[in-house]
């Protein structure tokens, strides 16, 4: 299959795999987000269609999934969060899950350094870091000069990068695209958050004189972006709200990475 054939996507279901006998390399973890939310479904199917066109070998849980408790726990429900992790921790072992694979660094996370407290020991993969190998093996082939000559800001999703200390991979996967990267003065361990993590996204704004997304996009318009990217869910919506709050739609777009790589492989 080239490139810039239409990809037909059939996303793997893990029940039907694992009935057949089959057992993916990779779990691909949806999220909240990326099941629910309208503006991070088109994320979700962008990285679908890599996965597709690559060949991966991975499945979703479909509708056995449920949310991995992290914004319960972050909102101070604890009691929420253990019994959703014990309740995905025995799904996951059933299946006989090994790796998993996400686009939310939330979940990434929580299953990467919280689930292990209650014996979910899996290996973890943020899709900024599943991308990076992929171009590093040269597996992912760039054919579309789709972003030449616009400047590229990229927006660390605070856990992605303060919480565990990954800046190199997005920015890996940015340099493969033809395009102007460019940062934000606040950036990497100094970046300002996008304000929707640790259960903001579902309460009302606390008082103060500005919300920190507007903030936060005002930081992208100082250095002339013409791109904001960035690797989380909460992030995606929190700036294209951002974009829409300053006017700016038709001048500055925010965009995932995985949807930049799928777009500039022509998929």
């Amino acid at each position: 299959m080239n490139s810039g054939d239409k990809i037909k996507i059939h996303v793997p279901i893990m029940a039907d795999e694992f009935a057949s006998g089959h057992k993916p390399e990779w779990l691909f973890w949806i999220g909240s987000a990326g099941a629910f939310d309208d503006r991070y479904k088109k994320v979700t199917r962008e990285f679908v269609k890599i996965l597709t066109f690559l060949n991966i070998d991975y499945a979703v849980l479909g509708e056995e999934e449920i949310d991995t408790g992290d914004s319960a726990r972050r909102a101070g429900n604890e009691m929420l969060y253990q019994m959703q992790t014990l309740q995905i921790i025995e799904m996951l072992k059933a299946y006989e899950v090994k790796k998993i694979v996400t686009c939310c660094p939330h979940d990434y996370n929580t299953f990467k350094n919280e689930y292990p407290d209650l014996d979910g020991n899996f290996e973890v993969v943020h899709h900024s870091q599943f991308l990076q190998k992929l171009i590093s093996e040269g597996k992912i082939q760039i054919n579309s000069d789709v972003f030449k000559g616009q400047k590229v800001v990229f927006h660390d999703p605070c856990y992605l990068g303060r919480a565990n200390n990954e800046y190199d991979a997005p920015r890996d996967v940015l340099k493969a695209i033809p395009c102007n990267i460019g940062e934000m003065h606040r950036n990497k361990s100094f970046a300002l958050c996008c304000g929707a993590g640790g259960g903001q996204m579902f309460k009302e704004a606390e008082k103060g004189d500005k919300e920190i997304f507007i903030q936060r996009i005002e930081d992208a318009i100082e250095v002339n972006a013409d791109i904001v990217a960035t690797a989380c869910p909460f992030c995606i919506v929190m700036m294209t709200d951002g974009i829409k709050y300053k006017n700016r739609e038709e001048n500055m777009k925010a965009y995932d990475i995985a949807e930049m790589v799928s777009m500039a492989m022509g998929l």
